[in-house]
């Protein structure tokens, strides 16, 4: 029997009930560092279009997806050092212009804001509510995706094998899906806030609450999923990362906007972007968006559903609004997948500039004197201006290519090591180059930072219990 999302009572909160009516989603963050005034236009637009739809089943709901492998990994250093840190540094700056708009508009708002630390952003958000005069809202915090705890020991240990033993494990996420988003927007939540989630599924857990729709209703969820893929990198979709004077030309991109979709019953969606924005959104832009780091088109693989775009077809309606149809869906995958970060030593790095003739030659040799210096450490050298992004660690394409007469170099040197000792010597040695290298060079900068490898690995669904808690009105979870 296909299972539907029912409305229930939940410690007298309002409840949403399914509805046929059309379903908003705007996407105001794409990654931790993203632009914290994306969100303003994003809430005005909504608020316009819903006015406009003048249909009270409609709802709207506000994404934030702020979260990467790489983001998780620097959170979790962060609570490391202090456990009332490790969420969304920029939770203040982005949500604290809107919250109040958003609350008296109805508009609700589901975020990966809690990185490593949900119950974390969960109170942070409740303090700026009151900072900001505004009554308590009820703020649904999910949890289930960390796995790092002991009694997770036993399935990360059959998942990676004898390798877990040597592994100092900072922490283990797993990839959970919309379910408890849902649930928790079902329940009342005005506010959900998530730690790893599959990015698709900030969108798919509002569809499934507006919609009612059952949680093996593959097609609709496939769809759904396209459509928070679409939302899920910010600008991107509306010609960030896209532009490329001469080919690819985006108006405006200065002022670039951010994406809303408007989805029907069935999940199909028109995706559109802020009212009043630059950039644009064409059938060019949302083909490139819905083919991002998609391994396999035919099986796009996340926590809710096995979507085929393989059919899929992208159509423009009007300026700057495009349809997707074609998505079909097919059951969600038995295993979900985890990343699990551990301690990876110590990178270090130090930068020296030489300009002028001869630029690259001293470059050169301020490199190959680090090399003598430093036989302990594998070094990885880049020659910014004049080859990095296109060699390699180990160096060999460097010294296959014969040097040049670049006038403006800038000399970068990396290495990881597990012993801090050994890493700190390449900071010392780049700075010695003042004196001890060759002529001219200056503007030395070194740093050395603790490191988080991550291995991925594959779970049961069944070993990873998801669910989510509402944030007393006293704010401690």
């Amino acid at each position: 029997m296909a299972r539907s999302i029912q409305s229930r009572h939940f410690h007298g909160s309002a409840v949403m009930t399914p509805s046929s009516a059309p379903l908003l989603i705007g996407c105001a963050a794409g990654f931790s560092g993203d632009r914290v005034d994306a969100a303003g236009p994003v809430v005005d637009s909504l608020i316009e279009r819903l006015a406009a739809l003048a249909d009270p089943r409609a709802s709207a709901f506000l994404m934030f997806e702020t979260l990467a492998e790489r983001t998780l990994a620097l959170a979790q250093l962060r609570r490391r050092a202090d456990p009332a840190q490790g969420c969304e540094p920029l939770l203040d700056a982005m949500l604290r212009p809107v919250l109040a708009r958003c609350l008296a508009h109805g508009i609700r708002i589901v975020s990966n804001f809690g990185a490593a630390n949900p119950p974390g952003a969960a109170r942070q958000i409740a303090r700026m509510a009151a900072e900001l005069g505004l009554a308590a809202p009820r703020i649904a915090i999910v949890h289930g995706d960390d796995l790092s705890g002991p009694e997770h020991r036993a399935v990360l240990r059959e998942a990676l094998g004898a390798q877990l033993e040597s592994l100092r494990i900072v922490s283990a996420n797993a990839y959970v899906g919309a379910e408890p988003i849902a649930a928790a927007l079902v329940a009342g939540a005005q506010i959900v806030v998530a730690g790893r989630v599959a990015d698709p599924s900030l969108a798919v857990g509002p569809a499934l609450a507006h919609f009612g729709w059952a949680h093996d209703d593959w097609h609709r969820l496939a769809r759904a999923t396209m459509a928070g893929h679409l939302l899920e990198c910010g600008a991107q979709v509306c010609g960030g990362y896209f532009a490329d004077p001469g080919y690819k030309d985006v108006p405006d991109l200065h002022a670039v906007g951010f994406p809303i979709v408007e989805m029907d019953a069935d999940g199909g969606c028109i995706v559109g972007k802020a009212r009043g924005t630059g950039g644009l959104v064409s059938t060019a832009s949302v083909t490139e968006q819905l083919l991002y780091e998609v391994h396999d088109p035919a099986a796009y693989l996340t926590p809710d559903v096995t979507a085929d775009i393989g059919q899929a077809t992208v159509q423009a309606v009007g300026p700057d609004r495009v349809r997707l149809r074609g998505v079909r869906g097919h059951a969600r995958p038995a295993m979900l997948k985890v990343n699990v970060c551990h301690e990876g030593g110590w990178l270090a790095e130090g930068e020296i500039s030489y300009a002028g003739p001869g630029a690259e030659a001293r470059a050169r040799l301020a490199a190959q004197v680090l090399r003598r210096r430093l036989p302990a450490l594998d070094l990885r050298i880049d020659l910014i201006g004049v080859l990095s992004i296109l060699g390699d660690d180990a160096g060999r394409l460097l010294r296959a290519t014969p040097p040049g007469d670049a006038r403006d170099v800038r000399l970068r040197i990396a290495a990881i090591h597990a012993d801090r000792a050994q890493a700190e010597h390449l900071g010392r040695e780049v700075t010695a180059l003042y004196t001890c290298g060759p002529a001219g060079g200056g503007g030395v900068r070194t740093a050395l930072t603790p490191r988080l490898a991550t291995l991925s690995c594959l779970v049961p669904r069944s070993a990873v219990a998801t669910g989510f808690q509402l944030l007393p009105e006293g704010g401690a979870a």
